[in-house]
């Protein structure tokens, strides 16, 4: 089982950046894929990017790509998403998420494939 904590929302106008964390309790945090998550109020929580337990393989949202990056540092057990360029679209809680998978270069978009969930962070634009 693993536990995940958020952090690095806030408040940021349009065009700026942000860096969120995912912070993973246990030891076989390498064994886990990872995804964020973000549901902005009255939608259904939707994909923006994913990693794989190994790290070589991401996968993005069609919204944010080119504009974020997923990475995780597997020493730290923590992993990130940097948002650059940020729109007031983009106005959203952001969840992480992890899946146990044997596979190190497996990838997982799908919410409902993921069974750890942090509590998620608040991240918002303006214009």
């Amino acid at each position: 089982q693993v536990q995940l904590v958020e952090s690095g929302g806030g408040l940021v106008q349009a065009g700026g950046s942000l860096r969120l964390s995912c912070a993973a309790s246990g030891r076989t945090f390498s064994s886990y894929a990872m995804g964020w998550f973000r549901q902005a109020p009255g939608k259904e929580r939707e994909f923006v990017a994913s990693i794989s337990p190994s790290g070589p393989r991401t996968a993005y949202a069609d919204s944010v790509k080119g504009r974020f990056t997923v990475s995780r540092d597997n020493a730290k057990n923590t992993a990130y998403l940097q948002m650059n360029s940020l729109k007031p679209e983009d106005t959203a809680v952001y969840y992480c998420a992890a899946k146990s998978s044997v596979f190190g270069s497996k990838l997982f978009v799908r919410k409902d494939e993921y069974a750890y969930w942090g509590q998620g962070t608040q991240v918002t634009v303006s214009s």
